[in-house]
């Protein structure tokens, strides 16, 4: 059984894929560690209800949050790092020292980076009339969504497909694709 650390700003979606998946048997991992830097994180509450332990860090808490997140990483020796919505950059010590994984709500190279994340994805995805969008799982190295790609899940957009109709199927996608790419990795 391999150790994950979540880090996640707001919900943690992802977490609870993979949690679910970790008791049901189908992922031999061990989800020991949450991390956000947002104080309203509901992935912090719901960590707490699993009794998983689960810190607040970030520049209010800790002079170099970065420094304090390996610190917790290297003392819960977490083999992998799942992003579930964490809006921080890594640095590279963290990103070459773990296996540092992310779902990303689009069929990157395309609607990546700085400022690409939720609804502004799904948002620019309806806006240029894209036909299809998706779910890539992929590696994560210093850059916003440079990573290499593990798995890609496509959908096709149906006619006047919405911002919300859209981010609804892009979830359900997403817990799929979250498993499948972490099953690839534990390989």
């Amino acid at each position: 059984m391999r150790n994950v650390a979540i880090l996640a700003s707001h919900n943690g979606s992802g977490f609870n894929a993979l949690y679910e998946a970790q008791h049901k048997g189908i992922l031999d991992i061990n989800i020991n560690l949450i991390i956000s830097n947002n104080t309203n994180a509901a992935v912090l509450q719901n960590a707490a209800k699993r009794n998983i332990d689960n810190f607040l860090i970030n520049t209010k808490t800790q002079t170099n949050p970065d420094e304090a997140i390996y610190d917790l990483l290297k003392k819960y020796t977490c083999e992998f790092i799942f992003l579930s919505g964490y809006m921080k950059k890594l640095p590279a010590k963290i990103t070459q020292e773990f296996k540092v994984l992310n779902s990303h709500p689009a069929l990157l190279p395309n609607y990546g980076g700085a400022g690409m994340y939720g609804r502004y994805v799904h948002e620019a995805v309806i806006q240029n009339k894209e036909q299809k969008s998706g779910v890539t799982f992929h590696a994560v190295n210093e850059m916003y969504d440079d990573g290499e790609i593990i798995l890609q899940k496509e959908l096709v957009l149906v006619e006047n497909e919405t911002v919300d109709t859209l981010e609804e199927k892009i979830k359900a996608l997403e817990a799929i694709a979250i498993i499948e790419g972490f099953a690839l990795c534990l390989k």
